[in-house]
């Protein structure tokens, strides 16, 4: 359930009660309200493509999370623990917000990017992650999602090569062979999804 209300400072403040039992603040929120489960429950039930896949299930954002952390280890191959879960979390806004497509995302501008900032850096200080990245890493991300993007449009959401290619670019030194491109039950997603984060939080305490 959300609720939106107007402190006495006229602050607008617009709450999210989430499954965890934090409330969530989407225009100011707070580090301390964020929970891996919550992430990995909203991820798993936010469908790529507004939906607009193939297969028995939704391809959801959780999915595509792991496929993206997934191509940035084959294409980085002495990427820390750190860089692997900011690939994984490239995405996790959408976990309250949804995934908007680019193009309406590129018509709302101001407003939307401003709290997928917020939302992005709350985030990221809750796990430890930095807020602002090198020029090197952003490149390296996007690289990786581009790729998933790709393989998602083409495997998934009925693009012609030639039309993914002009939208997305053409892979790279990456096959889909080994790629989970498959989509696959949420409870079974949100399962991995968070198993791939503990994984990476293991990795980064050694």
């Amino acid at each position: 359930m959300a609720d939106a209300e107007i402190t006495r400072n006229g602050e607008a403040r617009a709450w999210q009660r989430m499954l965890s039992g934090r409330r969530l603040d989407l225009i100011n929120p707070s580090p301390l309200d964020v929970e891996i489960s919550d992430i990995a429950h909203g991820l798993a039930r936010v469908a790529r493509w507004n939906g607009q896949t193939k297969g028995e299930y939704a391809y959801s954002v959780a999915q595509h999370s792991l496929l993206v952390e997934q191509i940035y280890r084959r294409l980085n191959h002495s990427a820390t623990a750190e860089e692997k879960q900011l690939a994984l979390l490239h995405d996790a806004p959408e976990y309250v917000i949804g995934d908007m497509i680019s193009p309406f995302k590129a018509v709302m501008g101001g407003s939307y990017e401003i709290i997928e900032k917020r939302l992005e850096d709350a985030i990221r200080i809750r796990f430890g992650l930095p807020t602002e990245l090198t020029k090197k890493t952003i490149k390296q991300l996007k690289h990786a999602d581009r790729i998933a993007a790709f393989f998602e449009a083409t495997r998934l959401a009925g693009f012609s090569k030639e039309e993914a290619i002009r939208y997305f670019g053409e892979p790279d030194a990456i096959k889909p062979e080994g790629l989970d491109l498959v989509p696959r039950p949420t409870p079974q997603i949100e399962g991995a999804f968070l198993a791939r984060f503990n994984a990476i939080e293991q990795e980064r305490k050694q």
